[in-house]
């Protein structure tokens, strides 16, 4: 039995509730979503239990929740009902989705369920990382870089990308590769040399980006040097400095302009 003190502090409590739902977890449900738009499966079907499953493992990879209630089945259900809102081909006839959802919905909707083919690809590379990487990668439940602006394709494969560009083995050979073929390292995108501005402390300083979206990546497939550019640290911050990721040429264009 409560005593009136454990009563009282009870009052105003509310049990906390779960965050709103991350880019990936979106892009995930939206998958899951068109396989079945024109009949949603019930919170009992095992591909609406898969998913739940899974994004308890993202939850806990990411470090937004360590509860085994974690994006439960019913609230996947909830997820998929709250993207017929977005649909078209639901809401011609007057028909309403359920409301209350998050606002990144529509956004992944306009980004993605027009283009089944790369939807795909990107739902398959988050849920390899999920289920293949989060054991030995670490930096999947690492910090974000306030510089980094987070990819449309989600935090997980942003953070899987900036992994790459920090691999020092790559990093090495990609620099030996063009201080054989060069003789100096350049930005690629404005030819800033830090060597030339800054003399002997300036050798070997510059940034490297990998040009290729990790979502095109199959698994255990390696990174070509040929996919690796040297980038100052502003014009790297350049190309991530929006959702949709600026190309090397755009960067470059935009500096020609300035």
């Amino acid at each position: 039995m409560d005593t009136p003190d454990a009563k009282h502090s009870n009052i105003g409590f509310k049990p906390q509730s779960n965050p709103a739902w991350t880019r990936d977890e979106l892009i995930l449900a939206l998958d899951l979503y068109l396989k079945h738009r024109d009949a949603l499966p019930s919170k009992h079907h095992p591909e609406v239990q898969e998913l739940s499953r899974l994004l308890g493992r993202l939850g806990r990879a990411l470090g937004l929740s360590e509860s085994d209630s974690f994006r439960n089945a019913n609230g996947v259900y909830m997820k998929l009902g709250n993207f017929r809102r977005w649909d078209p081909e639901y809401i011609k006839d007057g028909k309403t989705g359920l409301a209350k959802g998050n606002k990144d919905e529509g956004l992944v909707w306009d980004e993605f369920a027009n283009e089944p083919t790369k939807l795909a690809a990107v739902a398959v590379a988050i849920r390899d990382a999920i289920e293949g990487q989060t054991a030995t990668l670490p930096e999947l439940g690492g910090g974000d870089e306030p510089d980094i602006e987070e990819a449309e394709e989600g935090k997980v494969l942003t953070r899987l990308h900036r992994f790459r560009e920090r691999n020092r083995s790559l990093v090495k050979a990609k620099k030996q590769e063009v201080l054989k073929k060069h003789g100096r390292l350049r930005c690629e995108a404005c030819s800033f040399d830090f060597a030339e501005a800054y003399g002997p402390a300036g050798e070997g300083v510059i940034d490297v980006h990998h040009t290729r979206p990790v979502h095109t990546l199959k698994p255990g497939e390696k990174t070509k040097l040929s996919e690796l550019v040297l980038l100052c640290a502003n014009c790297h911050r350049m190309v991530h400095s929006s959702r949709k990721w600026l190309t090397v040429e755009q960067v470059r264009a935009l500096w020609r302009k300035a």
